[in-house]
């Protein structure tokens, strides 16, 4: 599919312009569950705009998920500055990618939400191939694309 994304002012926040169309696997998980739904049963050429609720796109925002973190806890291994993304492992040991948000003296305020978390995303989208997808494709749980796909 081609698509745009823009939040509720407008601002593209994604496309697929200069990139071609973005493949994936119909029923996998590999969209959020709003465009995923709408998609449901669309074909070639079908083109539709879908507004997804942050319920549906990336949930509401937690503010429990700001933290405060000394810069000391870094251990001098990190450039601190606004809108810098990094990995962080959270209790379970899974990894989350943070933001900082904040920057303080002593200390930086890291934000594990989702960047798009508690925004309505309005998705433009035109359905430009549809195809049954291969058994490894099936096997992997998503899209290869053109020309395949290597682990």
């Amino acid at each position: 599919m081609e698509y745009t994304l823009t939040d509720p002012d407008g601002e593209v926040l994604d496309t697929s312009d200069g990139r071609g169309p973005m493949a994936y696997l119909h029923g996998k998980g590999g969209i959020i569950p709003g465009l995923e739904e709408a998609l449901t049963g669309k074909t070639v050429g079908d083109e539709l705009k879908v507004v997804v609720p942050p319920e549906k796109g990336y949930g509401p925002r937690h503010e429990q998920l700001l933290n405060r973190v000394p810069k000391e806890s870094f251990g001098g291994k990190l450039e601190f500055e606004l809108g810098l993304q990094f990995p962080v492992q959270d209790q379970q040991g899974n990894n989350r990618m943070v933001t900082i948000v904040h920057i303080e003296d002593e200390a930086v305020i890291i934000d594990a939400n989702h960047p798009l978390a508690g925004i309505e995303l309005t998705f433009q989208v035109k359905i430009v191939e549809v195809r049954e997808p291969s058994p490894e494709e099936l096997t992997h749980g998503h899209s290869h694309g053109k020309g395949g796909h290597a682990h």
